[in-house]
């Protein structure tokens, strides 16, 4: 891949994603050209980028910014957020909640929908309640494709076996020819929506919870900055931000507080006379 072809597709990706591409990366990225451009019938990553550059509004660039987004993800991936969310923040939301009887749920980086699933499978088997609720969970994701695999909720032998308990499996799951396939009641209560954290988000009533584990890493300073104000205004008071184990608000976003559940660091809003534990 030239460098020219490098800088081409790194910028596109940074102003429709912001996902960074640092030099460096150009075996990554060649790596997912070339698998793209054999399902895409091109002869080479050289040909594919040769036609973004003859086609700029084409399908072909979503497709290019799809092949450069991570879906790492598995069952209960990092144990510990949804220990937290079984032992505190779940706990601590429906008493305060208990009048209202609602509970607002954002996952804002669905990928193939194994998180999403996760916080489902952990409701019914320990706060079943909750489903009686007014409750929502709505999951965004910006790649199409991954989209598109969790809402039909099926998965190899290979995707249950990470992290999924044979007891959830067989309660939960269904076995549809050489995969697994998650049960729909509770499929149907995830609303999955297409969405950019960088360009405009849809709508979401005041949320409870948000996990957004695992994205902020890909992002430049600025954009982590915006996209955690404007988590910080849908949060209600008391709600909780969850990120991965690598990410924090700290240096980023100060008005945010840092409480510690089940080895688990959540972020909630501060109060006016709250102060940071960061």
């Amino acid at each position: 891949m030239t460098t020219a072809d490098f800088d081409y597709v790194r910028e596109y990706v940074r102003v429709q994603a912001a996902i960074v591409l640092e030099p460096g990366k150009e075996y990554l990225v060649e790596s997912r050209l070339h698998t793209l451009a054999r399902h895409e019938k091109f002869a080479s990553p050289d040909e594919l980028v040769a036609q973004l550059r003859a086609k700029p509004q084409s399908d072909l660039h979503r497709k290019v910014v799809d092949a450069m987004t991570t879906n790492e993800t598995s069952f209960f991936r990092d144990i510990h957020p949804f220990e937290a969310l079984k032992k505190g923040l779940l706990p601590e939301i429906i008493k305060r909640n208990a009048e209202s009887r609602q509970l607002n749920f954002w996952c804002g980086a669905a990928s193939t929908g194994q998180e999403s699933y996760s916080v489902m499978m952990t409701l019914a088997e320990h706060f079943p309640e909750l489903l009686s609720w007014n409750f929502k969970y709505i999951a965004t994701e910006l790649c199409q494709d991954a989209m598109a695999r969790a809402k039909a909720g099926r998965y190899s032998q290979l995707e249950v076996n990470r992290g999924l308990p044979a007891t959830l499996l067989v309660k939960y799951f269904a076995r549809q020819g050489a995969e697994w396939e998650f049960r729909e009641d509770l499929r149907k209560r995830v609303d999955f929506r297409e969405m950019n954290l960088i360009k405009e988000w849809v709508w979401m009533p005041p949320l409870d919870i948000v996990f957004l584990r695992n994205v902020l890493i890909y992002f430049d300073i600025e954009t982590k900055k915006t996209i955690l104000g404007k988590v910080r205004k849908l949060l209600r008071p008391g709600g909780y931000l969850v990120l991965g184990g690598a990410e924090t608000t700290l240096n980023l976003d100060d008005g945010f507080e840092r409480v510690v559940f089940d080895k688990t660091a959540c972020y909630r809003v501060k109060q006016a006379s709250g102060k940071a534990d960061q």
